[in-house]
């Protein structure tokens, strides 16, 4: 409480008792008992009131101790069981958990992780993959600025994301300590390090394969690399390795002669005594397809769009995109099942008179360049009335969107696009994808829709920008891998005439073994409105064992989810179908045999060593665990700091202060009162 304040309080006090002495003993010249006590009373209210209007405050200092926090992130991947060092690390965690020094010195968290990072609930080493980058990336948001060294339980073997020797030097800032888990000893192996293939071919095409062979040891040795198809030997010739040349990059092509998914396995024959053979093969797969969408991209503009369209289209091998000026697309002789055309100008009007002479799909993307006196004129199904003033909108994704999957992908926090003022007054009814929204306002006007009118399907968006989308896609995702498939979706639509479907069921011909299994689905009801009150089933049959599963969908945003991770390799045929409605559809898919986490011999102890080092942290192997505790407790930068908190607290409570003048003005009134003072 500062001196002006003190100063404040002796002056009301001195106010107070000036007005009491006034009012009851100068003015009344009577010396009375209940005189003086009435001034007393109103001196108690004059001065509480002062008081109150004052308001004295005081800093209140407390001190407490706070503990750094102690970090135990736990590898939760099958290569720990594989290098069967589970109850290595139980043992481990139990001891941290029970040692006194550790818990009294510091908070003590525990994580586990493979894919993703949790809480440790349970241990059961069954994580079909590890991603360490996203492990460090989640802990550095929450231990981003406080000490926390961190222990590191892990065989240092990463089956995803990033490498995380330098996520640990330009994310996470803490000392890491890794504890080394699983045998050192380089053995002899040969294994499949890589196998790169694309995802689709081509009837009567060839499609390149490439694989990456490398060898651990010391001895000239030779082998056969063969790739199969069922019984059939597709490819086999022989390599040899030494000291010195430890890898091969084998390249060769295989012919695509057969629709649908082809499988294959590449396999290294095990040296003799080779003590890891799961490494020594991969499973792969090739969807064969008869034909390709080409799409054409025509525009008279040079515009960031256009290549954030034509990466989006050709993400999927089975389509592709050719950004044409509207003279070459004219000249062309390519046969396109659908097309984009981009902001309109007159140089489109033969363009257009093509379009519709060959019924062709197409997608229109208008924005400020876009002629809208060409466009309002050479079309019947929308009109813009032209301001020649542009506005920025946002989308907003419409829930009912019903004739194919649409999955949010944030787009309510994606950047504005721009296109001509006011509303695109449709002629014809449209579904909406995305509505516009200004300043958070949502607009009943569509900002992406699509229609159909006889044997033709169109969609129209209103505005020019996309490319800014794609850009926030990938900074959300880290993958522009969403945002591509959305496009891809647009594009599949209008490569094709098929009629809408209540039922609408997403998934991939085939999976990799430790890949996520999900099959995402929408049901519709009459009105094709999205229906949020259904349950939908997925009923599915192993081709081989004949043995059936039954899984419910799970409600998840605008669509309905199965996790179908863990499935057993093999093929399977499905059928979804909604309860207490005659609709289902049917499909198959196969799971490869592959897992990831089985393809190492021994713990990547080098890797582990570089992260402590960068890390100011100190790698230790399991048999040395217990040195762990020492070095924790005798470091000096992990000790308990004494802090202290100032707060500003009034020096009396209001509502104290309150009762005290209700209770000094009653009592004076009642005084006065019984003695016929009023």
């Amino acid at each position: 409480m500062n001196d002006i304040t003190i100063l404040y309080i002796i002056i009301a006090g001195i106010i107070a008792l000036l007005v009491a002495l006034f009012q009851y003993i100068y003015k009344s010249k009577k010396r009375t008992k209940t005189n003086m006590f009435l001034a007393f009373l109103r001196f108690v209210t004059v001065f509480t009131v002062l008081l109150l209007l004052i308001n004295p405050k005081f800093e209140k200092i407390s001190y407490y101790n706070e503990k750094p926090n102690l970090v135990v992130a736990i590898d939760n991947s099958e290569s720990v069981s594989y290098l069967k060092q589970t109850e290595t690390v139980e043992d481990m965690i139990s001891s941290l958990k029970s040692n006194e020094a550790i818990n009294s010195n510091f908070n003590v968290a525990y994580y586990t992780f493979g894919k993703q990072l949790q809480p440790l609930d349970s241990l059961s080493f069954d994580e079909k993959q590890s991603d360490m980058s996203l492990a460090f990336k989640r802990l550095s948001e929450v231990y981003g600025n406080t000490i926390a060294p961190t222990v590191f339980i892990t065989d240092g073997n990463q089956t995803y994301g990033n490498d995380y020797e330098y996520a640990t030097n330009s994310v996470y800032k803490q000392p890491i300590y890794p504890i080394v888990l699983g045998d050192t000893t380089k053995y002899t192996d040969l294994k499949i390090q890589q196998l790169n293939v694309n995802k689709y071919a081509y009837l009567k095409n060839k499609f390149p394969v490439e694989i990456i062979a490398v060898y651990e040891g010391t001895d000239k040795v030779s082998t056969q690399l063969k790739i199969t198809s069922g019984n059939g030997v597709m490819h086999s010739e022989n390599l040899e390795f030494d000291s010195q040349n430890t890898s091969k990059i084998v390249q060769i092509t295989l012919p695509a002669n057969r629709v649908g998914v082809n499988n294959y396995k590449a396999e290294l024959i095990p040296l003799q005594g080779e003590k890891n053979t799961v490494n020594n093969y991969k499973n792969f797969a090739v969807e064969v397809i008869d034909q390709k969408t080409n799409v054409a991209i025509i525009s008279d503009l040079v515009h960031p769009d256009l290549g954030a369209l034509k990466k989006a289209i050709e993400s999927n091998e089975q389509r592709s995109g050719t950004i044409l000026t509207t003279k070459e697309y004219l000249s062309s002789e390519q046969d396109f099942q659908s097309v984009i055309l981009y902001q309109p100008n007159n140089n489109f009007k033969l363009v257009y008179d093509d379009i519709e002479k060959r019924k062709l799909n197409s997608f229109f993307i208008l924005g400020s360049k876009t002629n809208w006196t060409f466009l309002n004129a050479a079309q019947p199904f929308y009109q813009q009335k032209i301001t020649r003033q542009t506005e920025e909108f946002q989308p907003a994704l419409n829930p009912n969107y019903a004739t194919f999957i649409v999955e949010d992908l944030g787009f309510h926090d994606f950047p504005p696009i721009e296109s001509e003022f006011g509303p695109l007054n449709f002629t014809v009814p449209v579904e909406p994808i995305l509505f516009k929204t200004i300043n958070g306002t949502l607009l009943d006007e569509p900002l992406l829709a699509t229609f159909e009118t006889g044997n033709q399907r169109q969609a129209v968006l209103v505005g020019e920008g996309i490319w800014r989308w794609r850009a926030k896609s990938f900074l959300e995702e880290q993958s522009f891998q969403k945002f591509d498939d959305f496009i891809g979706k647009l594009i599949q639509y209008l490569s094709s005439n098929q009629h809408k479907s209540r039922l609408n069921v997403d998934y991939e011909s085939f999976y990799n073994g430790n890949d996520d299994l999900k099959i995402t689905a929408q049901f519709f009801n009459k009105n094709y409105e999205f229906d949020a009150n259904v349950s939908i089933n997925i009923s599915l049959k192993n081709q081989d064992t004949e043995e059936t599963y039954n899984f419910p969908f799970v409600l998840k945003n605008t669509n309905y989810q199965v996790d179908l991770s863990g499935l057993a390799p093999g093929q399977y045929s499905f059928t979804v179908s909604v309860e207490n409605e005659n609709i289902s559809k049917q499909g198959a898919l196969q799971v490869l045999d592959y897992n990831v986490e089985q393809q190492f011999l021994n713990a990547n102890a080098k890797k582990l060593q570089q992260v402590a080092s960068l890390s100011d942290g100190t790698s230790l192997f399991s048999s040395k665990f217990e040195d762990l505790f020492s070095l924790l407790e005798n470091d000096p930068r992990y000790q308990t700091l004494q802090k202290s908190t100032k707060k500003i607290v009034p020096l009396i409570d209001w509502k104290f202060l309150l009762g005290l003048i209700t209770l000094s003005l009653s009592l004076e009134w009642f005084i006065r009162k019984y003695k016929g003072l009023i």
